[in-house]
């Protein structure tokens, strides 16, 4: 498993071109509206993906689109919320796989 990421730790996102990018979110993050943050964050950057809940209590979040857009979301999933607390992230950035349009929420 890879380690996970402090809160104000940074990961660096791919120079050109879209990107895929999966984060996973540590902390109090379920039941407190983080997917439905995230959502509203990744569709005012442009962005198309999803966010659901894991059985270990983490959110996982995956979105397509500018590694700038993808890195401002990786910024506000590090602040996430008012009713959550995010503890550390797991992120991953790879080549895009074409994700259909608009952002889910499972």
């Amino acid at each position: 498993m890879d380690p996970v990421h402090p809160v104000g730790g940074q990961a660096g996102a791919p120079a050109v071109g879209a990107a895929r990018l999966e984060v996973t979110v540590h902390g109090l993050v379920q039941g407190v509206g983080y997917r439905a943050f995230a959502r509203s964050r990744a569709l005012d950057l442009g962005l198309r993906g999803f966010a659901r809940n894991n059985a270990d209590g983490t959110v996982t979040v995956v979105a397509e689109g500018t590694p700038e857009a993808l890195q401002r979301l990786v910024e506000a999933l590090r602040q996430g919320p008012p009713a959550g607390r995010v503890d550390g992230l797991e992120v991953h950035w790879s080549a895009p796989q074409g994700l259909g349009p608009g952002f889910g929420i499972g």
